[in-house]
């Protein structure tokens, strides 16, 4: 967590977002690892560290997320931004099918790429946390 973001910044975060990453849902405490504080648009790209610009994160969506703000399609060539949680109704560019995401957007589809939101262990986890009645909570 950079050092300009606080204690009471940080909690603030994660009590917006319920405790959930906001962009796989999956709330902290079924997650292996603390959830990390992501600058939507990172620092590198202009980003700062207004709360507007902060997003509650699971270790598995920040790590490959990084600096990114977009991603480029694979069939056009275009650039297509990432899911940008302060601005983005989850369910407008998702929707859940047995712990596999489905894109329902360009957008949607770029950043589950980007993100590996459907590598098999994931989708593993969100089957398993569903069946107990985990996943997603909101």
């Amino acid at each position: 967590m950079p050092r300009e973001i606080s204690r009471r910044r940080r909690d603030e975060v994660a009590q917006r977002a319920g405790y959930n990453c906001e962009y796989c849902l999956i709330r902290e405490e079924d997650s292996g690892f603390s959830h990390q504080i992501d600058h939507i648009i990172s620092v590198k790209h202009g980003g700062g560290s207004a709360v507007d610009n902060l997003a509650y994160a699971c270790g598995l969506c920040n790590r490959p997320k990084g600096a990114d703000v977009a991603s480029i399609d694979r069939q056009s060539g275009g650039v297509i931004r990432l899911f940008h949680p302060r601005k983005d109704r989850w369910t407008d560019h998702f929707r859940l099918n047995s712990g596999f995401v489905e894109p329902s957007t360009e957008i949607g589809a770029a950043t589950i790429r980007l993100l590996r939101l459907n590598a098999m262990e994931r989708i593993a986890e969100r089957r398993e946390l569903q069946e107990l009645g985990y996943y997603p909570r909101r």
